[in-house]
Order: C-alpha cells, then structure tokens, then sequence
C-alpha cells in the first residue's frame, strides 16, 4: 500500500453508495415485503444527493428491483445494477474500504468470517474482488489483506485518528494483543492512533458491539453517541460507562470530543427477542444524513441531535424496524464509496 494512503471520513464527498438488494435467497425471505419497503425508501433518499450502486443477485432480482425502484418513480439514471453472488445485504461488513492513494485509489478487502463464524459467507468474502472483475472501479487497486475486520468495527475521522471497541476485534482475533491488532489497523488503514472502547453493546447485536451502533465521529473534534436514559433498561449501565470513556478521550491536539447523545429508543421485541434498535447506526452522504426511524416518538429528538451534529446537511428519516429483525440497520447495509473512484 502507499505510504501516502489516507482513509476519509464518512462526511467527504462520496461518488455513490454501495448496497446489495434482498431476495428470497437471502435471510429476509420470511420478511421479504417488509425489507423491501426499507430499501425503496433508502434509494430514494439517496438518488436525491448521489448514485446508488446496487448488487443483485441475478437478473430476473434485478428486473424486480428496477420495476419496484420505478414504481417508487426513484430517479433511475443514478441507480446502476451489479450482477454478483453474495450471501447476504450487509455491505457495511463486505464492501471495499476505499482509501485516497497516491496513484489513485485503493480497496482495502479485508478477510469477511460471518461476523467470526457465525454464519457462512464465502461468497461475501469474496464481493470485492468480483465487483473490481466486473470494473466497477477506476484508477484503483485491490489490496487483499489477510485480517478478520469487518466496515461497521471501524471509524475513522479523515484525519488519522480510528475508534473502535475491543470486544469485537478480540473476538476476531483472540490470540492477539490490544496492542497487536491496534498497530495493525494503524498499518492496513493508515491511522496515526486507535481509540478503544472497552463499553457499549446492544442487545440482540451479534456482530460483538460493532462501534457503529453505539458511537461515531462527525467531525475531527466530535463524536455523536448512543445513550441510554431509563435506570431500569439493561443497557443502561453499560452505555453509561461507554459516555464516561467517551468523556475521557481527547482529539489529536488535546482537547476534549464534543459528544452528542442521541436517545434511547423504546425496547422492540420480535417474539420475546430484543432488537438492536440505535440511532447511532446512521448514514452520512453528500449534503443530508440519513438516520434510521423505529417509528418511536424519540424519532423526532434523534433528528434534531443530528441536525445539530451535522449542520448544513438535511436529515432525513428511513424507516428500518424491519431491518433490526435480522440485527443491523441503515449504515449497516451501506457502503459509502469516495468521490472519484467508480468507473
């Protein structure tokens, strides 16, 4: 990799996002109408700002999406179909993690375990390597990196500072130091420091507390994170602790993080379960952030934290209680991909 690779923040101009679309081959079959809906709604959203880039299946998957996208009257010419195997819609986790290179960009493709095992996904793993064969991407290389990581354990702040928890990258990686899989995140990202997190989870999360549920960056100096409110929820301590350490970290030049707590949304159960319903999970694009709505009365206070986290950019609400059945949301389901480098 160049010794002059940088990875941008989520807020820097993007050319597209990236998402794979569900079908009945995939976990959302018994829910597939539900998810559909979720879908619809974000590529409307952000065919307002930018292109969506969207995997299918096969072509009679795309044919339905591009009839249900147009039912929808979505701005079709920034939509652009990519017929791929993939075994499942997370493209946080799947998806390239684009750097600013030198000599163009380049696609981080880190080893994807189904979460450590959890599920199968060979043909995951094997996502960015067949959207660059299908040239997908210009005046960039694939960089396959032989390191468990998945998008969603991972922020960064554009400016060389990267936020992570450690349970999930010590689930990844159990015969590793705090300190070996720091330096090489710092190696394979181009980061000057990684911030741990020791606190935070959701439950009904099964990804070991990716950081984007429970905290992300919004600036070089501020971090927007979910808090929890009601002493008597089971997430309450725990969040509490992860705002206390959150308190405690500093900005490259010393100072303390402006934090933004977002709400706590009511509990959400699917027969008995409890879904992992954060508006931390959000989705920044050019000129808006589009954050995920749980048909909650907290909805409304989460968009105005926000809005104030992000001034200048609209915020527009995505429907995406049925998204947490199957334990992710909105960001979770996207991959942004910089300006400049789709074909």
């Amino acid at each position: 990799m160049s010794k002059s690779a940088r990875f941008p923040a989520e807020w820097e101009p993007q050319s597209a996002i990236l998402i794979a679309w569900p079908h009945a081959g995939t976990d959302w079959a018994a829910r597939l109408g539900e998810v559909e809906e979720t879908y619809i709604a974000l590529v409307a959203a952000i065919t307002r700002f930018q292109p969506v880039v969207a995997c299918v299946a096969d072509e009679d998957v795309e044919a339905y999406a591009r009839a249900r996208l147009s039912s929808a009257r979505v701005d079709m010419d920034r939509v652009r179909f990519i017929e791929i195997e993939y075994d499942d819609t997370w493209l946080r986790d799947t998806g390239p993690v684009t750097l600013h290179g030198a000599e163009g960009f380049e696609l981080l493709d880190f080893r994807f375990t189904g979460w450590g095992g959890k599920f199968g996904a060979s043909r995951d793993d094997r996502l960015v390597e067949g959207l660059v064969e299908r040239g997908v991407f210009t005046a960039a290389r694939h960089v396959d990196i032989d390191f468990a990581l998945e998008g969603g354990a991972i922020e960064t702040d554009g400016a060389g500072t990267l936020l992570s928890t450690w349970q999930c990258l010590a689930e990844r990686h159990p015969g590793k130091s705090r300190d070996e899989v720091g330096a090489a995140l710092a190696a394979s990202l181009h980061q000057d420091r990684v911030l741990w997190l020791d606190h935070g989870y959701l439950e009904g999360d099964d990804t070991d507390a990716h950081v984007d549920t429970l905290a992300r960056f919004a600036a070089a100096d501020a971090i927007v994170y979910q808090g929890c409110d009601d002493p008597q929820d089971t997430h309450h301590d725990e969040l509490l602790r992860m705002a206390t350490e959150l308190a405690a970290l500093r900005t490259a030049d010393g100072r303390p993080y402006r934090l933004f707590e977002l709400p706590w949304p009511r509990p959400v159960l699917d027969d008995g379960r409890r879904l992992a319903a954060s508006y931390a999970n959000f989705l920044v694009i050019n000129g808006a952030v589009l954050m995920p709505a749980y048909d909650d009365p907290a909805d409304g206070r989460a968009a105005a934290v926000l809005a104030e986290a992000f001034p200048g950019r609209e915020i527009i609400q995505v429907p995406c209680k049925p998204l947490i059945w199957q334990n992710g949301s909105l960001h979770c389901i996207t991959m942004q991909l910089p300006a400049g480098v789709l074909a």
